[in-house]
């Protein structure tokens, strides 16, 4: 003991030649609403799940890319040359050079009934010699086809499906995000009545200590003037020991206590270092109606992770139809029509194109089938499997959510009912250590016996405020079982 002082006052000389002092901490009252507001803004795990829905719109906005037209055009420049010959019978034959020039643009794309388009048109101007003599050509077309398909991919094909499955992840995103504003919402409740507990544990601690150092100077008198056995002060002397770790305890706690909730509503922890938050709110225990099919009904209809699972389940549909018509088989219907012209010059057979007096067209149909398709059939077998299997989970779910509700009415009950149990009880223990305090100054009982209940009543008082607080938990907590934690804050969710 003498060496550990020894040690403090050096390093206490040493931090005050070198001018060191601990900084004041600063006290910064807060409510829970200022909790929330702080939470909603600066709490990393909601900055991290608001992400979401951003990210799931720009993969919905890339899903409709199947449907931007492409467009196409190339430049060819051919050039060939064939050498003089000689027939059979000797007679000569000049040498040919061609030269040709070749332009062409074209749009393809899709639409959203599955129907394929190319539209597009070319021109090719060609000249050169042949037998020795100079010629000179071009021609020119413009037209378009179309393809719709009949039976597979008729109501549903890759591109739509991707579409919807899409739009399905941007709601499942922002139910992901409401899911985390009510949790984080609800950590935060709770971290604030742990903080408010533990600020009235400390304040317990204290008050026990200094009582029980008290009853100290009051069994050192007794002792001097020998009314009192020197080991009834040993007594008080253990009390004040047990009462002092008691205390470094519960400012222990205090300070975790501080720590968790600072995590909760700030992304600059170390902002927060020299900061003492002091909760304003109270801990109470007004009771509250507990209606458990009013409760399952909220929560089975308005959850987000139920309405999640419900979003799955289409998901799930939509792959059932999408398998489905693919189990048709491929035929297709198709068109086209276009205009053509030529002439000796470029210009000039631009000119016939636009006359349109060379028009051509065509329509068919195309029917293809695999001679097994057992692909086609597997995932569809599996895909009704998977629509199964989501309506089990959702089943499952469901039965864990109405199970969770009523293990958080069940708590939220025993925790109210043990709040009036252990104030009662605290308030008898008070009047008990009161009495024997009486008792004791009129020489009628002993300090162990005060002591006694003294270590009870201060048991009583940290019961009675482990109950407040577990009480406030178990209504933040039952909220957020049954999906009211944002209503119950008068919270607005919105997603931009």
């Amino acid at each position: 003991m003498q060496r550990t002082s020894f040690v403090m006052w050096v390093l206490s000389l040493a931090a005050t030649t070198l001018g060191v002092r601990a900084a004041e901490p600063e006290h910064r009252p807060i409510s829970l609403d200022d909790c929330l507001q702080l939470a909603l803004r600066h709490n990393l795990s909601l900055q991290i799940t608001r992400l979401q829905p951003e990210l799931a719109r720009f993969n919905l906005d890339a899903a409709y890319g199947a449907y931007d037209p492409n467009f196409r055009a190339s430049i060819t420049h051919n050039s060939s040359a064939q050498p003089e010959s000689y027939d059979s019978e000797g007679r000569w034959y000049p040498g040919t050079q061609t030269e040709n020039d070749s332009f062409q643009l074209g749009l393809a794309g899709e639409v959203g009934t599955g129907l394929g388009y190319t539209l597009g048109g070319g021109m090719t101007d060609m000249h050169g010699t042949q037998a020795g003599i100079p010629f000179e050509n071009a021609s020119g077309s413009f037209g378009f086809t179309l393809t719709q398909p009949l039976l597979k991919n008729f109501w549903i094909d890759g591109a739509r499906y991707a579409i919807a499955v899409s739009r399905k992840d941007l709601r499942v995103s922002e139910l992901t995000l409401q899911q985390q504003i009510m949790q984080v919402v609800t950590d935060v409740e709770v971290a604030y009545y742990s903080l408010i507990a533990a600020v009235e544990l400390t304040k317990v601690q204290e008050e026990a200590l200094k009582e029980a150092e008290q009853q100290l100077r009051e069994n050192r008198k007794r002792v001097e003037v020998g009314v009192m056995a020197p080991l009834e002060e040993k007594d008080a002397e253990s009390q004040v020991a047990a009462s002092r770790a008691n205390l470094i305890a519960a400012r222990n706690n205090l300070e975790i206590s501080q720590n968790r909730l600072k995590a909760l509503i700030t992304d600059r922890y170390a902002d927060f270092k020299n900061v003492l938050l002091m909760p304003t709110g109270k801990l109470s225990a007004a009771p509250q109606p507990f209606d458990r099919i009013m409760s399952w009904t909220r929560a089975l209809t308005y959850r987000p992770d139920i309405l999640r699972a419900k979003v799955d389940l289409e998901k799930r549909n939509l792959r059932l139809r999408y398998d489905y018509n693919q189990l048709f088989p491929q035929l297709d219907v198709t068109g086209g029509y276009s205009l053509g012209g030529s002439d000796s010059e470029f210009t000039s057979a631009l000119d016939r194109v636009s006359e349109a007096s060379n028009p051509s067209y065509s329509f068919g149909a195309v029917f293809s089938m695999p001679l097994s398709n057992r692909q086609a059939r597997s995932a569809y077998r599996a895909s009704k499997v998977e629509r199964e299997q989501s309506l089990l989970q959702l089943k499952q779910l469901e039965q864990g959510i109405m199970v969770q509700i009523d293990d958080a009415i069940a708590e939220a009950r025993s925790s109210l009912e043990q709040v009036q149990a252990r104030r009662q009880a605290a308030f008898y223990a008070e009047e008990a250590y009161k009495a024997e305090q009486k008792k004791l100054e009129n020489g009628k009982s002993t300090s162990f016996q005060v002591l006694v209940l003294q270590r009870v009543l201060n048991t009583r008082r940290y019961e009675e405020i482990m109950a407040l607080g577990d009480y406030n938990r178990a209504l933040a907590n039952l909220a957020l079982a049954e999906g009211s934690s944002l209503e119950r804050r008068n919270i607005l969710f919105e997603v931009r």
